[in-house]
Order: C-alpha cells, then structure tokens, then sequence
C-alpha cells in the first residue's frame, strides 16, 4: 500500500496541496511565537540561538504536518478510510495554541477545565512545550506510517 500513496504524494495535485498545508502550519507556528513575545524579546532575553532553534523547530514541526495531511489524504484516495494517526496533528496544533497564546486567556481556559498553572514560568520562552508538540507530532507521524503500511484495499 505504501507505493499507491507514495505515487499518489507525487503527483502535482498533492505537491500544490503539501505546499498549502506546510504554509499554513508554519504561519501558525510563526503567529504563535509572536503571540509568546516574538523574536526581537527571544534574541534580547536568551540570545539567538533560541530563535534559530524556534525557527527549525516551526519548519520540521509545519513539514511533519504537511506530510502528516498529506500521507491521511493519499491513505483515503486508496482505501476510502480515514487514518487513525491523523488526529495527532490537530492535537499538536492545538496544545501549540493554547500553551502559546496569550497568558491571561489560557489561565482563563485552564482553570476553566480545572487546571490553575500558567506556561509563561518555563523557560526558553515556552521551548519545552515546543518540544513536547514535536513529539506528538513524531508520535501521530509513525502511527500513521504503521497505517499506511499495513492499510489493505477495499478489493
């Protein structure tokens, strides 16, 4: 199953809709560390590097959801059933919203749901939550290369 949809992500009809999906994410991803206090207060409160990190970290984290859309698109053209794996990307997104976003609103949500902490005491400007996104991410990703894999056709 793995060659119908890698032939499938090769076509231009999925190249054109890689490329939307990777701009898509990386603008959140972008919008999100301005939300944090943007760039120019990363480089003055712990230098450059953290922003060369944060940079690499939104361009592997918005490829890995692309494709992650992609490969789920690619498994339903083929088989007609939806990826199971394919749900860790919004999830990944989704704490990326809300650990990123403005303090006061997500201390508002959070202890609406129970839970009274803030994000804004971690270090590197909220990295570790960066981090622990990218490994949702990496998670879904493998999930859905199992499914691929071991996806069979409806024939």
């Amino acid at each position: 199953m793995m060659y119908e949809v890698k032939d499938r992500l090769k076509t231009s009809k999925f190249m054109l809709v890689g490329l939307l999906f990777f701009s898509f994410f990386i603008g959140i991803y972008t919008t999100l560390d301005y939300f944090n206090g943007g760039y120019a207060k990363m480089v003055s409160d712990y230098g450059t590097y953290l922003v060369i990190i944060n940079v690499i970290l939104n361009v592997v984290m918005a490829l890995v959801s692309a494709l992650m859309f992609n490969l789920s698109t690619a498994l339903f053209d083929v088989t007609k059933k939806e990826g199971k794996g394919t749900f860790m990307t919004m999830v990944s997104v989704l704490f990326g919203v809300l650990t990123y976003g403005c303090t006061s609103c997500v201390i508002s949500f959070f202890a609406v749901i129970g839970i009274t902490f803030s994000v804004a005491v971690l270090p590197f400007a909220g990295l570790p939550y960066k981090l622990l996104s990218l490994v949702i991410l990496a998670i879904g990703f493998l999930w859905l290369l199992k499914e691929v894999k071991n996806a069979k056709c409806k024939i």
